[in-house]
């Protein structure tokens, strides 16, 4: 008598779906901490942590032989330039930022990220990597943004390019440009988010020990702040902690205030000054995190997420996922529902 599960119909195994591939371009002049950047988001295996698989590959004209970087360190390509040319719209393409604006760049560096960006692969720069983009000509036209204080001299070489001079990172159909340093940590890990959802993004960032995502603009790191400014900036602190702990209540700059001891003119002008963004636009991006995430971890309904996530209706959490995701609440968790289901982690 045949088994039962020899009378089942065969099922073939679903094929576990492709890690998305990074492209990380590497030459001469290239920045260490731009590439440790890169690495450390996308070149870690986090899959016990629920983050999806990633293949990274430093990519170059000469795969194998070592590029000097600067501090003595040395990057070895493990994939020539043409690796670039099999690459998908859903995979990726990063630049590090470049010591010097000023410095030739390879012609096949160039041409590999036009082929890249004419088949649909998204491109992304990080600090001065811009200047990488707007040699190519993938910026003209475009909206960009570098570190703050090259955003002049890019508008200056390359008047085609619309630079956002405050901006932490910016996107332009597929084109990603970041401002200096740390920026370069808020636009991988946005990347991340944008194709694998808020919970993968923030996996990374607390194994990175950094935040999630950052609000505001490189505007709030130009000027240094004076002794009252640090105290001002402690009081604010601690305003922001308790409305992220309370984020289901009503806020106003009112309420706000009073809590930093502040009358609510000053305390909003010292709060834009500490963060980059106006008290209620935080407040909304806060809102907006908080509901990605009890969308991807739990099975709560979408009233009682958005009353979580103190945006008080179902319809105003969706006005606000379009403004800031272009994406409706039901459509952000059928693309990243978490598999685990119901986690506890977002109770």
């Amino acid at each position: 008598m045949p088994a039962i599960d020899d009378l089942l119909p065969h099922v073939p195994p679903t094929p576990a779906p492709r890690p998305q591939r990074i492209a990380l371009l590497a030459f001469p002049g290239v920045r260490a901490f731009d590439i440790s950047v890169i690495t450390e988001v996308w070149g870690s295996d986090r899959t016990l942590r629920g983050v999806p698989p990633f293949e990274l590959r430093r990519t170059a004209t000469a795969p194998d032989t070592p590029i000097p970087l600067r501090g003595g360190l040395t990057l070895t390509p493990d994939r020539p330039l043409d690796w670039i040319d099999a690459l998908t719209p859903t995979d990726l393409v990063v630049v590090p930022g470049i010591e010097d604006p000023d410095a030739d760049l390879p012609v096949p560096v160039l041409d590999a990220l036009r082929r890249a960006h004419a088949r649909g692969t998204p491109v992304a720069s990080l600090c001065a990597g811009a200047f990488v983009l707007a040699r190519a000509g993938l910026l003209d036209g475009r909206r960009a943004v570098t570190h703050w204080h090259l955003a002049a001299t890019l508008a200056a070489r390359h008047p085609g390019i619309q630079v956002q001079a405050d901006a932490l990172f910016v996107e332009d159909t597929g084109v990603w440009t970041s401002a200096g340093t740390a920026a370069g940590i808020d636009l991988c890990l946005h990347l991340v988010r944008t194709a694998h959802g808020a919970e993968a993004a923030a996996s990374i960032a607390r194994s990175m020990v950094t935040a999630p995502f950052r609000t505001g603009t490189q505007a709030q790191f130009i000027e240094h702040p004076t002794p009252r400014a640090d105290r001002d900036a402690d009081a604010l602190a601690a305003v922001r902690a308790h409305a992220l702990a309370h984020l289901d209540e009503p806020h106003t700059v009112a309420t706000l205030a009073a809590r930093a001891g502040m009358s609510p003119r000053s305390f909003a002008r010292h709060f834009q000054a500490t963060t980059g963004a106006t008290p209620l636009h935080w407040l909304i991006t806060q809102r907006v995190a908080a509901a990605q995430k009890l969308l991807e971890l739990t099975d709560h309904p979408l009233p009682e997420v958005a009353r979580r996530a103190g945006f008080g209706s179902e319809v105003t959490m969706r006005q606000h996922f379009a403004s800031h995701l272009a994406t409706s609440p039901r459509d952000y968790r059928n693309a990243f529902r978490h598999p685990a289901g119901n986690s506890p982690i977002a109770r």
